[in-house]
């Protein structure tokens, strides 16, 4: 493998000619890589049998398998994605926020490429397509740094990024990958200040914090969420039972799953038995508080436990369900305020006025009324991927995509002004 500073040295150069591409060429690449995934699909697979093999053998958790593995609908879900993204308007070279000044002065913002990102993530390979893909898109090179437990599929799909590069007349180094698994290789590039301008990881809080600590490069983390849905005193019973089956059991293992379910007092010796009967047949299991545990008559001795000290922090990834009674609107916003990773929360009710007060007050990435946490995801809100879910101010939140990817400009022209 080049050095970390020849790689990232190679991606800024190759970000140069990216950032002034014709939208034609960066959607011919999208295309053709679309058209690679489906033709080498045999190939991409029998190396990701070998990665989930060892992934088993290493006793990855369930979580990380999915995460880790490729099924064949899974990668024609990514070429669809990819078509999707070519499909979206281009955001470099947007022009917004006009305004004519004294002087004559005519003043505009024109929106740019970042120039160079850097991604580390984990387990799913996936990633490695989606954000190249935005990348290119939004005029931005980018180095990758998948797991030690993806690297063969990671290596097979990073080839495969590069020959299509090279095939759409761009620089085959606009994509990078660093392919060994040693830390120290992640340590130096968290220096690459020079060359990287953002730095995105997708992990564990663990991996964040190393970043937000280590690294000279600005960082944007996200990923990890404890998402919750409170179901007020007004909701369709019937409904909401709904809405939290498919943000809990849908695909249990992501970060926009459903952690905790919050319950009004009111309704609760009614609701909650209900939701247990029905969620146990999917083979989730509860943890609940002293007050939801005492509205269980009927025996579910084999799928509820009381909650422990730390259950409502914790990012289930699993078929687990948190399960709280609260007094009402103000306790629940209070929870949620207290244990929520500010990724995707939501209300169930058919109070406006609440609805209205939670949109307010919650101060998630995604706030959600009567709808599943689910939605939290860059292809369902339109954006054909993302790169990462932000739960940051600072520049982005929620599912980041191309204009998410870009900064701007001011563009100013006047008749040979002066100032006075």
């Amino acid at each position: 493998m080049k050095s970390i500073e020849t790689i990232c040295f190679e991606a800024k150069q190759a970000s140069k000619i990216l950032a002034i591409s014709a939208t034609d060429t960066k959607n011919r690449f999208l295309e053709i890589l679309a058209e690679w995934l489906e033709s080498h699909h045999d190939r991409i697979r029998n190396a990701n049998k070998l990665d989930v093999m060892d992934g088993k053998k290493a006793e990855l958790t369930p979580a990380l398998i999915d995460r880790l593995t490729l099924t064949e609908s899974r990668i024609v879900g990514v070429a669809t994605d990819l078509r999707h993204v070519c499909s979206l308007p281009d955001p470099v070279g947007e022009v917004f926020d006009r305004s004519q000044l004294y002087q004559g002065l005519n003043v505009r913002k024109q929106r740019v490429p970042l120039g160079v990102l850097a991604v580390i993530y984990e387990s799913r390979p996936n990633v490695t397509i989606d954000v190249t893909a935005l990348a290119v898109k939004s005029g931005n090179a980018i180095v990758l740094r998948g797991g030690k437990e993806t690297i063969r599929t990671n290596k097979v799909l990073i080839e495969g990024i590069q020959e299509t590069l090279a095939k759409a007349g761009l620089p085959s180094t606009a994509a990078q990958f660093i392919s060994e698994p040693d830390r120290h290789y992640v340590k130096t590039l968290l220096k690459m200040h020079k060359h990287i301008d953002m730095l995105i990881p997708r992990g564990g809080s663990s991996l964040h914090q190393y970043c937000r600590e280590n690294s000279t490069i600005p960082v944007i983390t996200g990923g990890i969420g404890i998402c919750h849905l409170f179901v007020d005193k007004s909701a369709d019973q019937s409904k909401s039972l709904q809405v939290i089956r498919n943000a809990k059991i849908q695909r249990p293992t992501v970060c926009n799953a459903l952690d905790t379910v919050l319950v009004h007092e009111s309704i609760a010796d009614e609701f909650i038995p209900v939701l247990i009967e029905e969620l146990q047949k999917d083979g989730v299991q509860f943890k609940l508080d002293d007050n939801a545990f005492n509205c269980v008559e009927k025996d579910f001795s084999q799928c509820i436990k009381k909650a422990g000290q730390y259950d409502f922090d914790t990012e289930w990834l699993s078929l687990v369900l948190g399960v709280r009674v609260v007094d009402g609107f103000e306790m629940a916003v209070a929870h949620i305020a207290k244990h929520s990773t500010h990724h995707s929360d939501g209300i169930l009710t058919g109070d406006e006025e609440n609805a209205k007060r939670f949109t307010t007050l919650v101060d998630s990435a995604a706030v959600y009324v009567n709808a599943s946490t689910r939605f939290t995801d860059g292809a369902q809100l339109g954006l054909g991927a993302e790169v990462a879910i932000s739960t940051q101010r600072l520049h982005a939140r929620g599912p980041m995509a191309l204009r998410e990817l870009t900064t701007y400009k001011w563009v100013i022209e006047g008749d040979f002004a002066v100032r006075e």
